[in-house]
This record gives C-alpha cells, sequence and structure tokens, in this order.
C-alpha cells in the first residue's frame, strides 16, 4: 500500500456502499448502513437536504467559491475571486493549509472542517463508531475534478480552466479529506476515504480537450497524500466510464468503478491492474445495478455472484485466482441510492451484502 499503515486492512470481499441514501433521518440511515454493511459502515449524505449536494457540501472554507442562499431554492454556487475581502480570506486559507498540510490534527475546528450542517451523518457515525467494533469506517468527499468543472463563474467558465482557482480547490479538498480521516480515525479503526469523481467519465470529451492525464493524476495524489499522511486509505470512485489507466496509475489505494455497465472497458488492463494488485490495491467492484430499477429487480445475489465470478475469470491473465482475487475486493453498489425508492434502494443495500456473504462463503 502506498499509506503509512500496510497490512491494517483487508478487503475479504466484505460489502460497502456508495454515500448517498433517498432518506431524510440520518439516524434512519445509519441504520440502514449498520443493517446491510456492519464491518465496514459509511456516513449517509443525504440529497433531500439542499445542504448536502454534491458540490455545496464540500465548499466551505474554500475561498473562491461563493454560495449565496444557501439551503433555499433559490441557492447559487459559482466561483468568484473579486468581492470584496477575498484577498485575506486566501491569506487566512493558505496560512490554514501551510500549517496542516504536515499536521492534520490542526485541521480540527479549522475554516477546512466541514461542519456539522453540512454532512450530520458524518459526525453520527463519528459518534456511532465509538461505540462499536468494525473492520474499517468509510468516509467520503467531492473530488477536485468534480468540483473544479461543476462550478462555473459567472460568465460561465469552470474553475478547473483558472490555475488560481484549480490549486485553492485541490488543496481544499485535500485538506477536507485529511480532516475527516483524523476525524473517523479517533476510534482506532482503519479508514478509508473515497474521492467521489464522476466528473472524470468527460476525460476526453470536447468540453475538456485541453485537461490533461498529468493534471488530473496530479490533483488525485494531492488529495490521496493528504489522506495518507492523516493515516487512512484512498479510494477514488467513478460511475461510469474513464480513463482508468490514469487511475491505476496514480497514488491510490482502492479503485471503485461501475462494474455491472463498464467492466469490459477496465478488464483489458492486465498490465495495469496486475501492478496495481500487487502493490495492494483494492478493487471496490460495484456489481449491484443502481441505475436501472428494472435490472435492481431483475437481478438476484446468485445472478450478480455468478456475474462476478465470470468477470473473476477475465481478470486471471493477472496471475491470481479467485480467491486471491477476493482477498483484495470490496463489494459495493455501482453508484449511491439517493435518487432511487426507498424500497428499491433497501434491495440495493440487501444485494450487496447478500453476494458478499455469498461469496466469502464459498471462496474463505
Amino acid at each position: 500500500m502506498t499509506n503509512g499503515n500496510p497490512g491494517r486492512f483487508a478487503a475479504d470481499g466484505l460489502p460497502v456502499l456508495i454515500g448517498s441514501l433517498p432518506l431524510n433521518s440520518h439516524e434512519q440511515a445509519l441504520d440502514w448502513i449498520f443493517e446491510a454493511t456492519p464491518e465496514i459502515p459509511l456516513w449517509p449524505q443525504l440529497p433531500s437536504n439542499p445542504r448536502e449536494q454534491m458540490l455545496p457540501q464540500f465548499a466551505e472554507g474554500i475561498p473562491c467559491i461563493v454560495e449565496r442562499n444557501a439551503g433555499t431554492p433559490r441557492s447559487r454556487i459559482f466561483f468568484d475571486t473579486g468581492y470584496a475581502g477575498f484577498e485575506e480570506a486566501m491569506l487566512a486559507f493558505y496560512e490554514t493549509y501551510l500549517q496542516a498540510s504536515e499536521r492534520p490534527e490542526l485541521l480540527a475546528g479549522s475554516i477546512l472542517a466541514t461542519s456539522r450542517e453540512r454532512a450530520a451523518g458524518l459526525y453520527l457515525l463519528a459518534d456511532r463508531l465509538r461505540t462499536v467494533t468494525v473492520k474499517a469506517g468509510k468516509g467520503q468527499v467531492t473530488g477536485p475534478f468534480t468540483m473544479l468543472t461543476g462550478i462555473k463563474d459567472e460568465e460561465g467558465r469552470a474553475g478547473y480552466f483558472d490555475e488560481s482557482i484549480r490549486d485553492m480547490v485541490t488543496k481544499g479538498i485535500a485538506m477536507k479529506a485529511a480532516w475527516q480521516t483524523a476525524l473517523l480515525a479517533q476510534s482506532n479503526q482503519p479508514v478509508l476515504m473515497f474521492i467521489d469523481e464522476p466528473a472524470l467519465a468527460g476525460l476526453g470529451s470536447s468540453a475538456f480537450i485541453s485537461v490533461t492525464a498529468e493534471e488530473v493524476q496530479e490533483m488525485i495524489n494531492e488529495v490521496a497524500g493528504a489522506v495518507h499522511r492523516s493515516g487512512g486509505l484512498a479510494g477514488i470512485h467513478v460511475c461510469a466510464n474513464t480513463d482508468w489507466s490514469l487511475l491505476l496509475g496514480s497514488d491510490i489505494d482502492i479503485l471503485s468503478f461501475d462494474a455491472y455497465g463498464f467492466f469490459d472497458r477496465l478488464a483489458p488492463l492486465t498490465g495495469e491492474l496486475d501492478a496495481f494488485l500487487a502493490r495492494g490495491g483494492i478493487i471496490a467492484w460495484g456489481g449491484v445495478p443502481t441505475g436501472r430499477a428494472e435490472d435492481i429487480t431483475a437481478e438476484s445475489a446468485s445472478s450478480l455472484c455468478a456475474r462476478w465470478e465470470a468477470q473473476m475469470e477475465l481478470l486471471a491473465a493477472t496471475g491470481r485466482n479467485k480467491t486471491e482475487l477476493l482477498r483484495q475486493t470490496l463489494i459495493t453498489p455501482s453508484c449511491g441510492t439517493g435518487s432511487l425508492s426507498q424500497e428499491l434502494a433497501l434491495r440495493v443495500l440487501a444485494l450487496t451484502r447478500d453476494i458478499s456473504r455469498s461469496l466469502r462463503q464459498k471462496f474463505f
């Protein structure tokens, strides 16, 4: 592993979820999570709450991001470096960054911590972890590329293409990930910190024609390095197709992807996958569908276990058998369930749990 605590965590085919749930109560959401994934619980993001939507949730304290009418139907979020007081805010930001980049504990209570108002589920999970025994706790943060391309300035330009904005956002996300890792690690269990990067599905499109793989990898590595310095494992989640070679060659420890829809795009990269697994990398196999209701209802734990086995046959080219591969696999949904009905979300959670149980019983 590239983190500072090798050997502390073994994936072993355990189940884990991807962020969002279609509920209004964080307490109920956490109960659902512990029922389905008691070994590796995560904190719930509830997109029904406007303060927990993907971009605003992790924008606090980053001086180039401005939010108006937060938490209301008229909310707006945009990049702005020309407002009164920006220079002072930027100075305070970089002072915090410089002090905390090597000492993440200094982030507690700082402008770069995520507030309870924005992530009530995170604080609930941190409290719950003090009372239970788990294999690991899981957190998540919106990735810098998704933040930089999802938010625009007043003229409609993405912040990615402004070097100063790109630097602030990347460093801000890195420190938020480091702070969150340290918070969840207070109960002395391993922490898996996922960087959610759905926008990476757009790499290579005309909108991102000037974006280079080197720039994107550098941003990912900066966030992963901050997680490592806080003692966590860094994962990245992309729920569509992307440049998998870029991610496999980065400093991440866990690759989370939609194996239900896009396994055929990843499987041919046997050389890159072999190198990733050889250094202790973990595959978060998103084999439980979340995109279409008909797929969720048509599949069963048995059919999806068979799908995992068939896909692992293709990965035999890495020189590993199914038992070895399962040791370096987490079982996950293909994406979060926040946009599903509660009935379908519960089915996704149950399938994730049951696939993990079945595969572990068969191969261990």
